[in-house]
């Protein structure tokens, strides 16, 4: 086994993990994922090894041989982030200072709060506003410090992730669920950064195999396709699904918040409304210097991808 071109990915069964292990593979890389139980993924041609990310054991018997460990694993439904998200992220770290690895992690913008200036650089000041934006500035402070013992990592900021297997996600799940019309989180004129999966896979994999030009701790952001005035998705949704009439519906925030002590979901959702209350828009200018672009699907070609992905949806041609 080549290690150099050898990964390990935890969440490959995921929209993130598994777009990231696609990515790899198309550029000839070595696949092995980590999964608690082993199934076939369509299109997934890696190498499925049995084990929980829970367990430091499992973790660090798959990451044998690996170059690289995509830590790409989170919570199912947004629960248990403060009992989960930090002994995962511990036993990525382990394994990485075990086998020599760099840790791949997709970051959010989950680490900025409301108050935060815009646009955010790498710099900005992380001050979040909710209790997983805490736990995300805890996951980074610690591969900070693993990178300050010899521990190699890499983290990407992205906006929200769109994509033909995107899996549990705003797209998916509010913009494009309803039918016949569609049910917008945000309020017009107010900027969104939304990140098309394919093209933030492909970029971190570019990333990553700049290992020569890479420091023991590097961050970048990825802009993807920033939505300025919040009509832009949606218009492109009303093209791919050829009606330019759908209806748009705002969601109902206030009803979210009233069965929220009923259903966990709805409160983890109104926790991070803030995201949909002003702009937050991610500067890849850092990202732009060092790989000279940032691979880009236009808009519609990507909304239909996703669309179609979701439910067959019928395309439109593409956009060059």
């Amino acid at each position: 086994m080549d290690q150099a071109k050898t990964a390990l990915v935890l969440g490959a069964n995921g929209g993130v993990g598994g777009e990231v292990a696609r990515a790899l593979l198309a550029r000839g890389w070595r696949v092995k994922a980590l999964a608690r139980k082993l199934a076939a993924t369509p299109g997934l041609d890696v190498e499925w090894v049995q084990g929980d990310a829970m367990r430091r054991a499992d973790v660090v018997e798959a990451a044998r041989g690996v170059a690289l460990i995509v830590h790409a694993v989170n919570p199912p439904g947004y629960r248990d982030w403060n009992t989960l998200v930090l002994p995962m992220i511990d036993n990525s770290i382990a394994a990485a200072r075990a086998c020599g690895a760099r840790i791949l992690l997709p970051g959010t913008i989950y680490n900025y709060g409301a108050d935060s200036a815009q646009p955010l650089t790498e710099a900005s000041a992380q001050l979040p506003s909710s209790r997983k934006g805490a736990i995300r500035v805890q996951m980074e402070a610690r591969l900070h410090a693993a990178a300050q013992q010899g521990v190699r990592v890499l983290v990407v900021r992205a906006g929200d992730f769109f994509g033909p297997r995107a899996g549990n996600n705003w797209f998916s799940q509010g913009l494009a669920k309803a039918r016949g019309s569609i049910t917008y989180p945000g309020a017009r004129g107010t900027g969104h950064a939304w990140a098309y999966l394919p093209d933030l896979a492909d970029t971190m994999v570019r990333l990553v195999e700049q290992e020569a030009r890479l420091g023991p701790f590097e961050c970048f952001h990825f802009r993807g396709h920033w939505d300025f005035d919040g009509a832009q998705m949606v218009d492109a949704i009303r093209r791919a699904a050829g009606n330019p009439q759908v209806a748009v519906r705002r969601l109902p925030w206030w009803a979210l918040r009233l069965l929220a002590p009923f259903v966990a979901m709805f409160g983890e959702m109104v926790e991070m409304r803030y995201l949909w209350q002003k702009p937050f828009e991610l500067d890849n200018a850092r990202l732009l210097r060092f790989l000279g672009s940032e691979t880009h699907t236009p808009l519609d070609q990507a909304v239909s991808a996703a669309l179609a992905g979701m439910g067959g949806r019928p395309a439109p041609r593409q956009v060059n």
